[in-house]
């Protein structure tokens, strides 16, 4: 019996970078010069914060979309009505929630464990810009295009996104 996958590779790799981008963005802005301890964990907090909030706006998206598609499918004859949340809604909503919560993690474990908060900044960047790679090699492997060149195009549409988002005031 095959397992029914809640979220497509595309879509679980997508809500990963959406969570990526956005931690980048707090990460980025932080002036370690200038900052504290107390400044450096306001802003980590404010990231998670971030991240769990979108987390839940795209979680209710996700169902919402989903009954709106259903609803399309009954009204057209493609599925019997009617049309009702199920369990696989509820599923991939939280896959959805999670996936953009969770991407923030590894982001902000540097700043847990290293004391120095320049040289955390420098780990945390890193381990999102390796993230976003990792992301873009997957979709290009899935794809069947050239894993290392979607892996380098993701971390440049990563690092656009991020300047484009801290530029805008995001």
């Amino acid at each position: 019996m095959a397992v029914r996958r809640v979220l497509s590779p595309v879509d679980r790799v997508s809500e990963v970078i959406f969570g990526l981008i956005m931690a980048l963005t707090f990460t980025c802005t932080i002036s370690v010069a200038e900052s504290g301890r107390e400044e450096v964990r306001d802003v980590l907090v404010a990231a998670l914060g971030c991240n769990i909030a979108w987390g839940l706006v795209d979680a209710v998206m996700y169902v919402v979309t989903a009954l709106v598609e259903r609803a399309r499918q009954v009204r057209e004859g493609e599925l019997p009505g009617p049309v009702s949340l199920n369990g696989q809604d509820l599923l991939g909503a939280l896959a959805v929630f999670l996936l953009v919560s969770l991407a923030t993690i590894p982001v902000v474990l540097p700043f847990l464990f290293l004391s120095e908060a320049t040289r955390a900044l420098r780990f945390s960047n890193g381990i999102a810009l390796v993230m976003l790679f990792i992301s873009g090699w997957s979709l290009g492997r899935y794809a069947g295009l050239k894993p290392w060149l979607m892996g380098v195009s993701m971390l440049t549409i990563g690092v656009i996104l991020v300047g484009a988002t801290i530029a805008l005031g995001g």
